[in-house]
C-alpha cells in the first residue's frame, strides 16, 4: 500500500536480502559455467562426487567437524541468553552480535573500543574446546554471533577471513537448525576441475555441531552459507584466535596479550 514504510535492512553494494530485493537484484550466485559439486565426508576427510556410476574424490585437509558439541539443554540456554541482548541488522539478511575489538582491516589497525570480553556464557564452551583434538591451545579473542532467518533471505557470500589479525583456526558452533557450509575454489587451482571452472564442496553442518576450519580449508577455500540452505532459524557463534603477529614474541605481542586478557575475562557485552 502507498505510504507504508519500506522494510529496513543493512545491505550495501552488491549485498541483498528479501527485504530489499527488487527486479534485477537477487541474492543468487552467478557463475560463468556450472561448478563441479562435491560433498564432504567427515569420516574420510575427502570431498566426494558421484557421477555416471563413478565415484570421484579428493582429500580436503583442514576441516574438522565435531557433532553434538553441546546438548539440547545447553543449546536452548545459549540461544535464550543471546536473545536477551539486542541483535543488530547486518548485510544479506543476517543479524549479529559482536564481542571483539574494533578493527580496520584495510588500514590494519586495532583498538579496544568498548570491548569488554567474550560473554559469560562462552566460558564453559571455550574450556571444552581446548580439550578436543585439533583445538589444543585455542584461545579466542573474538566472538561473533549471527542470526539467520529464511524469511529475510539470510546468507553469507563466499569469502576468506582476514589472516593479518585472525589466526590459524576459525571455529563455528551451529545452533537451532541443520545447514550447509559451501567451500569454493577454482577447479584448476584445487587440482580437481577444468581450467576456469570452479569447485563447490558442501559441508553438512548438523544442529549443535562445531566446525573448525584451518590450513588449506581456511586459507585457500572461500566459505559461504547459501540462501537455499537456511530453512529455519539458525544461530551460529564464530570464534577467532589471534595470528602469530599478536602472540608473545610477535611485533604486536603486547597488544595481543591485552586483548586476550580482556577476552578471557568473560565479562563481555555486545559492542
Amino acid at each position: 500500500m502507498a505510504g507504508e514504510p519500506k522494510p529496513v535492512c543493512a545491505c550495501k553494494g552488491i549485498r541483498s536480502c528479501l527485504l530489499c530485493e527488487g527486479p534485477g537484484k537477487t541474492g543468487s550466485r552467478d557463475t560463468a559455467q556450472q561448478p563441479l559439486r562435491f560433498i564432504y565426508e567427515p569420516r574420510s576427510g575427502r570431498a566426494v562426487r558421484a557421477e555416471g556410476g563413478q565415484r570421484h574424490s579428493f582429500e580436503l585437509p583442514g576441516v574438522l567437524l565435531l557433532e553434538e558439541f553441546v546438548s539440547e539443554e545447553e543449546e536452548e540456554r545459549l540461544v535464550s541468553t543471546m536473545d536477551r541482548d539486542p541483535w543488530m541488522d547486518s548485510q544479506s539478511g543476517r543479524r549479529k552480535q559482536d564481542f571483539g575489538p574494533k578493527v580496520n582491516f584495510k588500514k590494519q589497525r586495532v583498538r579496544l573500543g568498548g570491548f569488554s570480553g567474550l560473554p559469560p556464557s562462552s566460558r564453559e564452551l571455550v574450556q571444552r574446546m581446548e580439550g578436543r583434538p585439533g583445538l589444543g591451545g585455542f584461545l579466542p579473542v573474538e566472538q561473533c554471533n549471527l542470526d539467520y532467518c529464511p524469511r529475510r533471505g539470510s546468507a553469507i557470500d563466499p569469502h576468506l577471513d582476514d589472516a593479518w589479525l585472525w589466526g590459524e583456526r576459525l571455529v563455528t558452533l551451529n545452533l537451532l537448525s541443520d545447514t550447509v557450509l559451501t567451500l569454493s575454489r577454482g577447479g584448476a587451482e584445487a587440482g580437481g576441475g577444468e581450467a576456469g571452472g570452479e569447485l563447490w564442496v558442501s559441508v553438512p553442518l548438523p544442529r549443535r555441531s562445531l566446525l573448525v576450519l584451518g590450513g588449506e580449508a581456511r586459507h585457500r577455500w572461500k566459505h559461504a552459507v547459501l540462501r537455499q540452505h537456511i530453512t529455519a532459524r539458525r544461530v551460529c557463534c564464530t570464534f577467532r584466535e589471534l595470528s602469530d603477529k599478536f602472540l608473545p614474541g610477535g611485533p604486536q605481542g603486547a597488544l595481543g596479550s591485552e586483548l586476550l586478557d580482556i577476552a578471557l575475562s568473560f565479562q563481555g557485552v555486545p559492542v
